[in-house]
């Protein structure tokens, strides 16, 4: 049964461990991410939101090629040895969801709508984030582990050159997901009412 709403975002956390061995079929995950980026706000119902999800041996070349990546600005044997650690632990997952949005829709609407140009690449990174949050949720609802990631735009040409995306999708992060096979840390909060404010 799905959890309610805040319920399903109270359990959200990010999870570090993953493995394979998911009880989720690879079409309920895609149906997730579909229904996500479609049903997921976006300024102007401009739907500038990307996904591409990689299963399998594509989401190993996935970390291969960021691994590759980060050698090349390691700065040191030892600080690389660590790294090395870190991405295999997203290697070790079942799958990784890319999150793009397509600038070229963000450069029209900008000549569209010159008086609020400065304001369409802003809202498009909202819808991101907007969009990244919903998958989150939806996989962890699924009983799936995962996590955030930003190894953009070092990984961005071996992305692109990887998968032959279009040049006008900008990469915003990655989500390695899996079976969880560890639990969440501990987390805190600040207090509420030194976050929220109401007036009446």
């Amino acid at each position: 049964m799905a959890k309610e709403f805040f319920e399903a975002l109270k359990s959200r956390r990010s999870i570090y461990g993953i493995g394979k061995d998911v009880a989720v079929d690879d079409a309920k995950i895609q149906k997730i991410v579909e229904d996500a980026v479609k049903y997921t706000p976006t300024s102007f119902n401009s739907q500038t939101s990307r996904a591409v999800v990689l299963f399998g041996e594509q989401h190993d070349r996935l970390w291969d090629i960021t691994l590759a990546e980060l050698k090349k600005v390691a700065v040191s044997e030892e600080a690389f040895a660590a790294t090395t650690d870190k991405i295999n632990s997203f290697k070790s997952g079942y799958g990784t969801v890319l999150f793009f949005e397509d600038q070229d829709i963000v450069k029209n609407l900008q000549n569209q709508f010159a008086l609020y140009a400065d304001n369409f690449p802003i809202w498009a990174d909202q819808s991101s984030g907007m969009l990244q949050l919903v998958v989150w949720t939806a996989l962890n609802d699924a009983g799936l582990g995962a996590t955030l990631q930003h190894y953009n735009p070092l990984i961005d040409a071996g992305v692109q050159e990887a998968w032959n995306l279009p040049s006008s999708w900008l990469l915003r992060a990655q989500m390695p997901f899996g079976n969880p096979t560890v639990e969440a840390g501990e987390k805190t909060y600040q207090p509420i009412e030194e976050r929220v404010k109401v007036f009446k």
